[in-house]
C-alpha cells in the first residue's frame, strides 16, 4: 500500500486536508470515505489498509471543521460562516471531480460513516450519478420534529452568542443520552465501541471529542432536516445501490429502528438494491468494533458484487 496526504483550495478557499491510500497493483475501483463527527479521516487507515489489499484506492478528507483541515484544536467544531452543511456537500462533490481525474473510469463507492451518512444522503440527491454504490454506517436519523427543535434552539442560540461559540447545552442535548445503556461507564465514550483500547485511543487523539459550536449544529439540524425532504428524497435513482449497517445496540440509530426504517423508506421510494445489516450487540462505530474483521470483510464483499 502507498499512501499520503494532499490538500485541495474549495470555492470558499478553504484548504481541505485529505489523506489518499493505493494498492500496490491496479486500481480495480475506488472508495470515497466520509467520516463522522468529531474525528477525522486518518482513524480509518485500517480499513483503508483491508481495501487497497483488494485492489481499491481510498480516498478521504478531514471535513471542515475537523482534524488537518481545522488545524488548530481550537478550531474545531467550526463549518462555515453560514450554509456549513452545503459546504460539507460541494467539498466531497470536489473530492469525488479529484478522485475521478486521478482514477479515469474507475467506479466509486461512497462510504459515510455518522454525520458522514448525512452528508452521503445528500449526495445520493445531488451526485448520484457519480457512484456506483452507497453504504452507510453508523447512520443516524431522527425525526423532524426532533430536528426542526434542535435546529430551532441552535439557532437561537447561535444568533444570541454567536455560531462559533461553543455550546455544552446543544452537546449534551445531542449525545448525553448514548452513554446511559451502557452503566457503568469507563468512560464517556463507551456508545462507540466494546473495544476498550479503540475507545481509549478516541479519548486520547486530540482531534476527537470535543464541544462544537452552536452554528455548527445548526447547519447539522438543518442539514438533516432538508435530507428528509420529500423532494429531495424523490431525486435519488431507483436503481443506486445502498448497504446500510450499523450496530444493533448503536443508541445513535435508535439501536437498529431508525436504520431499518431509512431501509423500509428507501425500498418503499423505489429503490430496488437496498442491503440492511444490524450486528448483535455491537455498537455506534462498527470499523472499531470487536468484531470489526466481520464487518470490513461483509462490505468488502458487497462492495465486490457490486462491481459486475
Amino acid at each position: 500500500m502507498r499512501s499520503g496526504t494532499f490538500s485541495f483550495t474549495d470555492a470558499e478557499g478553504l484548504a481541505i486536508v485529505a489523506s489518499r491510500w493505493l494498492p500496490d497493483t491496479e486500481v480495480r475501483a475506488v472508495v470515497q470515505i466520509v467520516h463522522g463527527m468529531a474525528e477525522h479521516a486518518g482513524r480509518y487507515e485500517r480499513f483503508a489498509r483491508a481495501l487497497t489489499d483488494r485492489g481499491f484506492a481510498v480516498y478521504a478528507d478531514d471535513l471542515r471543521g475537523h482534524g488537518r483541515t481545522a488545524g488548530d484544536v481550537s478550531h474545531l467544531g467550526i463549518l462555515a460562516k453560514k450554509g456549513g452543511f452545503r459546504w460539507l456537500l460541494r467539498d466531497e462533490q470536489q473530492l469525488t471531480g479529484l478522485v475521478k481525474s486521478e482514477n479515469s473510469g474507475k467506479p466509486i463507492m461512497l462510504f459515510g460513516h455518522s454525520m458522514g451518512t448525512a452528508v452521503a444522503r445528500g449526495l445520493m440527491s445531488r451526485s448520484a450519478h457519480e457512484y456506483a454504490g452507497v453504504i452507510l454506517s453508523g447512520l443516524t436519523y431522527p425525526g423532524n420534529a426532533l430536528l426542526w427543535s434542535g435546529w430551532a434552539l441552535a439557532a437561537a442560540e447561535a444568533a444570541i452568542r454567536g455560531r462559533e461559540r461553543r455550546s455544552r447545552f446543544l452537546t449534551w442535548l445531542s449525545f448525553g443520552s448514548y452513554n446511559r445503556p451502557f452503566r457503568p461507564n469507563r468512560t464517556g465514550f463507551d456508545w462507540l465501541s466494546r473495544d476498550a483500547g479503540e475507545v481509549d485511543r478516541y479519548e486520547a487523539d486530540p482531534y476527537c471529542g470535543g464541544t462544537f459550536s452552536s452554528g455548527f449544529y445548526r447547519d447539522l439540524f438543518g442539514g438533516l432536516a432538508w435530507a428528509r425532504r420529500r423532494t429531495v428524497l424523490a431525486c435519488i435513482p431507483r436503481d443506486l445501490p445502498v448497504y446500510l449497517l450499523s450496530g444493533a445496540a448503536d443508541p445513535v440509530g435508535a439501536r437498529g429502528k431508525a436504520v431499518e426504517q431509512l431501509a423500509a423508506l428507501y425500498r418503499k421510494l423505489g429503490l430496488h438494491d437496498v442491503t440492511c445489516k444490524l450486528y448483535p450487540e455491537a455498537r455506534h462505530e462498527m470499523l472499531n468494533e470487536i468484531n470489526r474483521e466481520d464487518v470490513t470483510r461483509d462490505t468488502i464483499t458487497w462492495i465486490e458484487r457490486h462491481l459486475t
